[in-house]
């Protein structure tokens, strides 16, 4: 299997980077790509830049991961109650490549902050849009406070329970 995991996050600290690769890493079997949404980086989606633009290659190139993909992991941080901007403007751009963006590939979407709320919001908001934009969503999952329930040292989530969850959330992959 090809597991494709990223974060939603440009963060060079992203804790849902960690997050990502770390329940990649539980995929049993599974070949891992990380994908950084940095190396995808365009100018600020809108109808006149696309009139002028184009589709970016850089947007082609994210389409295309998703589809060779044989399963994708993404973990969304939340930035005032939605997604990040650089996301959201990468997501817009691969939308005007095809509105099926995600390719009918089964999910598992994840999310998680330092504070209790677990970048809850945002999750909801992915989740429910997913499928309309071809996502076969398996599980998803928000961990709250990172810290106190990620052991940073052993790259590893400490919380038995969330543990637990985050396991039978991937089980939908395999």
């Amino acid at each position: 299997m090809k597991l494709l995991a990223f974060a939603a996050s440009s963060s060079s600290k992203s804790i849902n980077k960690q997050l990502a690769i770390y329940a990649a890493s539980l995929v049993e079997g599974a070949e891992v790509e990380i994908l950084d949404i940095n190396d995808y980086e365009m100018p600020i989606f809108s109808q006149d830049r696309e009139e002028l633009l184009g589709q970016p290659e850089l947007a082609q190139q994210f389409f295309s991961k998703l589809g060779e993909a044989d399963g994708i992991i993404i973990s969304f941080a939340e930035h005032n109650g939605s997604y990040t901007a650089a996301y959201k403007n990468l997501f817009d751009w691969t939308s005007r490549i095809d509105m099926k963006v995600f390719q009918n590939k089964p999910m598992v979407l994840l999310a998680t902050s330092p504070g209790p709320g677990g970048a809850a919001s945002v999750l909801a908001a992915a989740s429910g849009s997913a499928p309309y934009f071809a996502a076969d969503v398996k599980g998803s999952l928000s961990i709250p406070s990172f810290f106190d329930n990620f052991d940073m040292e052993q790259q590893t989530l400490r919380n038995p329970e969330l543990k637990a969850s985050l396991i039978a959330a991937l089980a939908g992959l395999q």
